[in-house]
């Protein structure tokens, strides 16, 4: 097996894992406020360490991987439901007007990062992670759009398009069952990767209050409340910084084994 697909599952699944068993249990209440057991470091009670609010940190991190995960997951959904077909169209047509529309209309969402449309955003509707999940989800739109499109205008060029074509199926009817096959080992892998750009877009949103609303706690809020703290208690703000890191290096890693994994060309060039 791939040794960055291994090390990359073990380290996102880990992190996935503490967030579903953080439906059923968590060593304590995340929202219980203990000040007598303020800014505590780790310990055998508080393996992680408490905040300034006294509430266990590792709670607060297993808690805050719901509301991360969900968040990325959800909004790479919309990317992908959105910007895979707007790509396969544009292929389909390519050189025709609407292929020009996609294509503008990808490079106009490129130009607002996903914090300023999170800000435009925000104006309107206030701040919440409903309204981060949308501003992250524009923002994959023409991800896949883009990834879509350059593959399959890659394969409509091939023989066997080329012998649907001449048998009469329509566009649409080979887009789905000849294209979008031959582009789903691509898209598989640029998913793993948006999902890890997504959790660092959600911590960035919630750090600066765009995101996730107290008492939801999130990895970015988190680091938010430490930057205070970090000359007395450095853990506040080391714990869900870790918990970041390791989990977007994770989802990297296993982007690259997939890639590696399900490229034919690449299991050649390797062996």
């Amino acid at each position: 097996m791939n040794r960055n697909l291994t090390i990359g599952a073990l380290l996102a699944g880990t992190f996935i894992l503490a967030a579903l068993v953080s439906f059923f249990w968590t060593p304590f209440d995340h929202a219980t406020l203990s000040i007598p057991n303020r800014l505590q470091a780790p310990n055998g009670t508080n393996l992680l360490g408490t905040d300034h609010f006294g509430r266990d940190i590792l709670s607060l991190i297993m808690v805050g991987a719901r509301t991360s995960i969900a968040v990325a997951l959800v909004a790479v959904g919309i990317g992908m439901c959105l910007g895979i077909p707007l790509g396969l169209w544009a292929a389909a047509r390519r050189g025709s007007l609407i292929d020009e529309i996609i294509m503008r209309g990808n490079d106009l969402v490129f130009a607002f990062p996903s914090l300023v449309i999170a800000i435009l955003i925000t104006a309107v509707f206030g701040a919440g992670a409903i309204n981060a999940i949308i501003a992250i989800g524009i923002f994959n739109i023409p991800v896949f759009a883009r990834i879509t499109r350059g593959a399959a205008l890659s394969l409509w060029e091939r023989e066997f398009i080329l012998a649907a074509r001449v048998s009469g199926k329509s566009s649409l009817r080979i887009s789905v069952e000849h294209i979008l096959p031959n582009v789903t080992n691509l898209l598989i892998v640029q998913s793993t990767i948006q999902f890890s750009l997504g959790i660092l877009a959600e911590a960035g949103l919630s750090y600066v209050g765009l995101g996730a609303q107290p008492p939801l706690p999130s990895w970015g809020r988190m680091l938010a409340d430490a930057q205070t703290m970090v000359s007395i208690a450095p853990h506040m703000a080391l714990m869900p910084g870790f918990a970041i890191i390791l989990t977007v290096l994770g989802l990297n890693l296993m982007g690259d084994g997939l890639r590696d994994t399900l490229d034919p060309r690449l299991r050649v060039t390797r062996t």
